[in-house]
């Protein structure tokens, strides 16, 4: 299957509300695809459409092959879905919470109490197993509805902010999951996440969304190549170095290079076309007697475009942050 979700045109509104505005984009097995966007902006509303729960005004969706209204039930048990909440009953134990949610889902009562332990034991629930939910911490509370979600080995997990509220340690582990599960595993993850640095980390694929619509769709490098194409360096000399005159001619005529900024008489910030020109445009420098002390790549972070996007819309351009 070349895609297992596809979304063309999909529209929902809440009463007169647009929630989702002629939404489209792909996911393909195996991927991590980040839903973005800020409160309001319809990742929610997107994750509930996409598992049958609602009926689209208009649109289309389809997820492993199939329709989620009129296929929903049968979607429904190949996929996960772990809410901001983590939707236990805090008065049964975790053993028993796995073994409610594992009847639910038609397991094999023979393959029931082998799959709890191994899940138990993943997420260092084990030891607590007998304890009611109640007792947990939140970031118990979390792990226990990430294996509850993992129980029935979903082929797409849908994951509404998993690492929200969480200390640095559970979020960590929780990532370590997310990346395991499609490495290793080949489950395809759409995750809703406000942290963008763990999206720029984990997500092949990026949606970002404003007031129900898409704004931008793709890859990282493919979002760097279409709003900040080249790439920005920090130069470091040994010497001063003249901010006008004939070296910073000869750099910027050089074959690959788009833009110098002088930044003081020691360092300049250079844009060039892409990474392959840093190696000639080094051998330029020592011939030119420049002798470097530094040489940094920065790119434009996923911050940097996500913001720009949010505040105006589809710029031509997102500069790159210059920090000092």
């Amino acid at each position: 299957m070349e895609n297992v979700v596809r979304v063309e045109n999909l529209c929902y509104r809440y009463g007169e509300h647009l929630a989702v505005d002629h939404l489209s984009f792909v996911a393909s097995p195996g991927e991590v695809l980040g839903l973005l966007g800020p409160n309001g902006a319809g990742k929610t509303t997107t994750v509930r459409l996409l598992n049958g729960l609602l009926e689209p005004d208009s649109g289309e969706a389809e997820v492993l092959g199939m329709d989620p209204v009129s296929q929903g039930n049968r979607l429904r048990r190949q996929t996960g879905v772990l809410t901001e909440t983590p939707a236990l009953y805090e008065r049964l134990t975790a053993r028993q919470n796995l073994t409610f949610f594992g009847t639910m889902s038609g397991m094999d009562q023979s393959a029931l109490s082998p799959r709890i332990n191994e899940l138990l034991a993943f997420f260092e629930l084990f030891d607590r197993a007998d304890d009611r939910v109640s007792t947990y911490s939140k970031g118990m509370k979390q792990r226990l509805a990430l294996a509850r979600a993992l129980f029935h080995r979903p082929q797409i997990l849908f994951l509404d902010e998993p690492t929200s509220g969480l200390d640095p340690e559970a979020a960590q582990s929780v990532n370590a999951l997310i990346e395991s599960v499609s490495r290793q595993n080949g489950q395809t993850v759409l995750l809703c996440t406000h942290n963008l640095y763990e999206a720029e980390r984990l997500c092949d694929k990026l949606v970002i969304l404003h007031r129900g619509a898409l704004r931008a769709f793709g890859s990282l490098h493919e979002l760097r190549q279409r709003y900040a194409p080249g790439l920005w360096i920090d130069i470091g000399f040994l010497n001063p170095l003249p901010q006008s005159g004939e070296i910073c001619k000869n750099v910027l005529n050089f074959f690959g290079v788009l833009d110098l900024i002088p930044e003081t008489e020691q360092a300049w910030s250079l844009r060039v076309k892409e990474e392959a020109v840093i190696p000639a445009l080094v051998s330029r420098l020592i011939d030119l007697n420049v002798p470097l002390v530094s040489l940094t790549p920065r790119h434009v972070s996923l911050e940097d475009i996500y913001f720009e996007l949010q505040l105006n819309g589809d710029p031509k351009r997102v500069e790159v942050q210059h920090e000092h």
